[in-house]
C-alpha cells in the first residue's frame, strides 16, 4: 500500500474511532501489565471477567506476591493457561520488587526480562501506560496487516517492522489500537465485514465480501 493510501487508511479509522483505547480493564501500569499477560491466547472479555476480583485483592507487586501463586491461580482459573500465567504473575511481581523498586519499567528490554512478558506485551505496556508510539502485533494486527496489504509479513515481528515503516508518525501512537479494534469488529478472521468497512476501497484483499 502506498504511503498516501496508508495515511488515508488511518484517517478513516480515526474518523470512526477518534480515541481508541485498550479494552483491557486496568488502573495502573502494574495492573495493565498483569492484564496483558493474562490476555495471551485469551479474549479481553474473558480477562476482564477475572481481573476485577484479582485487582481488588492485589493491585501492586507486593500485594500480588503476598497473595501467592495458589490464590492468584484461583482468581484466574477461568482463563486459558492459568497455571503458567499465575506462576508468571508471581514471578514478575517478585522481579519488579527486587529489580525495579516495585515499579513497572519504561524500557522494552527490562519488560521483556520479566517472566511471561514477550515483545507484544512490552509494546502494549509502553504504548498504553507510558505513551510510547510502539506497535503491538497480536492476531488481529497480524491479520489486518497482511490482509489489507499495509504490512505483509510471515511473522509478528515482520509485520511490526513493516508497520513501523509504513505508518505515518501522526498515527503511530494509536495505530495498533485502531488495527486491533478494526480486526476484532470489522476485519474478522472467518468472514470480514467488508460491506461496512470504512477502508474497503484502500484494501488489497482479493476476496472482499462486498455483496
Amino acid at each position: 500500500m502506498k504511503k498516501t493510501d496508508v495515511d488515508k487508511f488511518f484517517g478513516l479509522l480515526a474518523k470512526g474511532r477518534p480515541k481508541p483505547e485498550t479494552e483491557l480493564t486496568h488502573k495502573s501500569p502494574f495492573t495493565l501489565l498483569v492484564a496483558v499477560v493474562l490476555s495471551a491466547q485469551a479474549t479481553d472479555v474473558g480477562v476482564n471477567k477475572a481481573t476485577p476480583a484479582l485487582f481488588a485483592a492485589a493491585d501492586t507487586p507486593a500485594k500480588m506476591l503476598a497473595l501467592g501463586e495458589d490464590k492468584v491461580r484461583d482468581f484466574v482459573k477461568t482463563i486459558g493457561l492459568f497455571n503458567s500465567k499465575a506462576k508468571n504473575i508471581i514471578g514478575l511481581s517478585r522481579a519488579l520488587i527486587e529489580d525495579h523498586k516495585g515499579k513497572v519499567p519504561k524500557d522494552r528490554a527490562a519488560l521483556q526480562a520479566l517472566p511471561g512478558v514477550g515483545r507484544k506485551t512490552a509494546n502494549v505496556v509502553l504504548n498504553v501506560a507510558f505513551g510510547e508510539p510502539t506497535i503491538a502485533v497480536d492476531t488481529h494486527v497480524f491479520r489486518v496487516g497482511n490482509r489489507t496489504g499495509i504490512a505483509p509479513g510471515k511473522t509478528p515481528l515482520a509485520v511490526e517492522e513493516g508497520l513501523e515503516k509504513a505508518v505515518p508518525a501522526r498515527w503511530k501512537q494509536h495505530a495498533h489500537h485502531w488495527l486491533i479494534l478494526h480486526g476484532r469488529y470489522v476485519c474478522k478472521a472467518r468472514k470480514p465485514d467488508c460491506p461496512v468497512c470504512p477502508v474497503a476501497g484502500l484494501c488489497a484483499y482479493d476476496a472482499k465480501t462486498l455483496g
